[in-house]
């Protein structure tokens, strides 16, 4: 999952090379933290926080095939 958001993050930016996907393992599940550019924060994030909702709704689908618990927070 953690490739998924990588992949997803780094064709939306204009710098995807400061794309960083950084895991955290927790009893309720897995936290996957996408940090990106200042400048390409709301490239991720979108209008009315639309493009972050689909990011979640992809990786969240892409988890249950895996039976896992997956949240993604979007960090500066």
């Amino acid at each position: 999952m953690k490739e998924l958001l990588e992949i997803i993050a780094k064709n939306l930016v204009d710098n995807p090379d400061a794309v960083e996907v950084s895991e955290i393992r927790k009893n309720s599940g897995l936290i996957l933290e996408l940090r990106v550019a200042p400048e390409d924060m709301g490239k991720v994030i979108g209008k009315q926080g639309r493009i972050a909702k689909a990011i979640r709704t992809v990786v969240k689908a892409s988890a249950i095939s895996s039976d896992a618990h997956v949240n993604v927070e979007i960090v500066q």
